[in-house]
């Protein structure tokens, strides 16, 4: 019987290892030591000899961010569903994490609030311990714990392409740190590739060199400009853990998010966002006038109170965009591709490291099925396909709404919008709605959870009775 989306997005998110993995590769290549590239990594170590990962950033333990990921200084999200698959790959992970400074914040230290409006949150313990930290503080743990496996080795350079013979990859090339032309360019045989390089992926331009086809490449224009500053936590300033405030189109409101994590070293992490003109500076006094004006007391609380550490910092992301890997024809045995080299979205709403840890898992699927490695990983381009319609499909919704954004609006675009909006008010009074919900928008679940005809019922009683409690 073949599989539906939700049930392949029900058997990636599944958190059992593989009993007794294959050896099934003589040596991978992982172009990057990005989080997609480092989960590879951990999956291709239980069916590799040997795995190497190239990676152009020599950051070694730090726990700063790192040039490779200019937005490694902003607000990061880890969802419940990452979080899961970091202690699937990582056995005791959250446990190490939280004992190494990362916070959990309990539910009376978390709020979310929707056009200034405090929404009730899940019930506690429905979506499990949170896992709040920065963003390198996350990677470096991650990495740490990937090198600590014997077969895996990292080494310092540019990835510089791909080498195909006949139907398949044969080596990866990267030029070594320090070095410079042609001539240093080192060729590493290889029988599986990853590609990990991120949003800037030149891997459909290495495609397109060698004759083979370029997947499509769909963009959404967000334009998304936020900024971020790290201060001092003081619980006579604040008691929040973890705080995010969204201003929805047609609220009257600005059309600004912000956030507020508790995170490793006794700090917050504060952001504010706008879009398209609305651009955050890295002036304190701007960023203290916006937490001033459109957020919650508490952003106001520590932005003018609060102990500033070091600069603020700003990002700017032009688009969400994602590459139909999936779909080419034709495309060489022996590639993988993950991360945001096939799909990055709009990063308010936290899917990036999480979307990471699930492709992990696709390829961990991939590789138990005991499949043919001459021929192309085509049942892992269709599990990951899954994964980035979840995220794709979360994400582009709520900015299809933005006034800026102008499509390209999927088939059933009106239908979908309404019935989410639907949902949405009912989860403010119905706790299992918003339990599901939740589990929803944090990738636990596959989204057509919420068109179970309990949920529609439930939604439409609460739609066409407003009063009922």
């Amino acid at each position: 019987m073949v599989e539906s989306a939700a049930q392949r997005f029900a058997r990636i998110t599944g958190v059992e290892r593989p009993a007794k993995p294959k050896v099934l590769i003589e040596r991978a290549v992982v172009l990057g030591a990005s989080m997609a590239g480092l989960m590879a990594a951990r999956v291709l170590s239980d069916h590799a000899d040997e795995v190497l990962i190239v990676e152009r950033d020599t950051t070694g333990d730090s726990t700063e961010p790192r040039p490779g990921v200019p937005q490694g200084s902003q607000v990061h999200a880890l969802l419940p569903a990452g979080q899961a698959q970091l202690d699937r790959w990582f056995p005791g992970f959250t446990a190490e994490a939280l004992a190494a400074g990362a916070t959990s914040p309990p539910p009376e230290e978390s709020r979310t609030y929707i056009n200034g409006e405090l929404r009730p949150g899940p019930p506690p313990g429905s979506l499990g311990e949170a896992l709040i930290s920065t963003r390198p503080f996350l990677e470096s743990m991650v990495r740490r714990r990937t090198l600590e496996i014997g077969n895996i080795r990292l080494v310092h350079g540019r990835a510089d392409g791909i080498d195909i013979s006949g139907d398949r990859v044969t080596a990866a090339r990267y030029q070594p740190d320090g070095t410079a032309g042609p001539e240093s360019v080192i060729t590493v045989p290889a029988d599986l590739v990853v590609d990990a390089t991120g949003r800037s992926s030149r891997l459909s331009d290495w495609l397109g060199a060698a004759g083979w086809p370029q997947p499509t490449m769909h963009r959404m224009p967000i334009k998304l400009n936020y900024a971020s500053a790290l201060f001092r936590r003081d619980p006579k300033i604040s008691e929040i853990g973890v705080s995010i405030a969204q201003n929805q189109p047609g609220s009257g409101r600005p059309l600004r998010q912000g956030g507020i994590l508790a995170v490793e070293g006794d700090r917050w992490l504060v952001l504010v966002a706008g879009y398209a003109d609305d651009r955050p500076t890295r002036d304190i006094e701007d960023f203290r006038k916006r937490c001033r004006s459109d957020y919650p007391t508490e952003f106001a609380q520590i932005a003018e109170y609060g102990e500033l550490i070091g600069e603020v910092n700003t990002y700017h992301q032009a688009d969400s965009r994602r590459r139909d890997y999936h779909a080419l024809e034709r495309i060489p045995a022996g590639l993988i591709v993950a991360g945001d080299a096939v799909a990055s979205f709009n990063p308010i709403y936290g899917q990036g490291m999480t979307s990471a840890t699930l492709h992990a898992s696709c390829l961990s699927a991939y590789l138990s099925s005991d499949p043919d490695l001459t021929q192309p990983a085509r049942s892992y381009f269709d599990d990951v396909n899954v994964v980035v319609d979840v995220a794709w499909q979360l994400s582009t919704l709520a900015d299809l709404a933005l006034p800026h954004v102008d499509g390209p609006y999927p088939r059933g675009y009106r239908l979908t919008k309404w019935f989410s909006s639907l949902i949405f008010a009912a989860t403010a009074k119905d706790d299992d709605l918003n339990v599901q919900f939740n589990r929803v928008t944090t990738m636990l679940d596959h989204p057509t959870a919420l068109a179970r005809p309990q949920f529609i019922l439930r939604a439409l009683r609460f739609a066409l009775l407003p009063s009922t409690t």
